[in-house]
């Protein structure tokens, strides 16, 4: 199996993960808001509204942490690709198409529809990203360069507040165009 073909496959397994990972946290998710609105409909039935409404509280702040959990995937997607094209200075198709799905991804979750503006705002973003950047960066260190190199050696071949501010032009630029 060529060097090309085998990283390839190892890409198609972490995203599988992944997606895996993301599957349980909707299926748990979803568990926990089934739970919710039946606590909810008893609430109302029994006439006692104060518990209702805090148990609606908390299911909308269930809710934003569950738009931010998914906007964070996208932005480790959006970090890992980053930081690979930094390294290796290059890129290919597939990270061109990775990093457009992930700003997409983003900018379809974090738009509220109704209310209009956005779930997290751009300091919220770019704490988000600090956040995410150590787990996209030991990421990067499987991928870039085959592997061969560890995080801390990976540090020194490329600057990580370039790529953050780098992934946060990205990002506000994808909200206003």
């Amino acid at each position: 199996m060529g060097a090309g073909r085998g990283k390839k496959q190892l890409g198609r397994v972490q995203d599988k993960r992944l997606d895996y990972c993301y599957s349980e946290q909707k299926s748990m998710f979803w568990e926990r808001l089934m739970d919710e609105l039946l606590e909810l409909r008893t609430h109302i039935e029994q006439g006692r509204y104060a518990e209702a409404l805090t148990l609606i509280g908390e299911m909308e702040e269930m809710s934003r942490d569950d738009k931010i959990n998914k906007i964070e995937s996208f932005l480790h997607i959006l970090l890992l690709h980053l930081i690979k094209q930094a390294v290796e200075q290059r890129t290919t198709r597939s990270w061109d198409v990775s990093i457009q799905n992930a700003l997409d991804g983003v900018q379809r979750v974090n738009k509220r529809r109704r209310a209009g503006g956005y779930y997290l705002s751009q300091e919220e973003l770019k704490d988000s990203i600090e956040e995410i950047f150590p787990a996209a960066l030991r990421q990067s260190s499987l991928e870039a360069f085959e592997g061969q190199y560890d995080v801390a050696v990976l540090t020194t071949k490329f600057d990580q507040q370039h790529i953050k501010q780098h992934a946060l032009q990205m990002l506000l630029e994808s909200q206003s165009g």
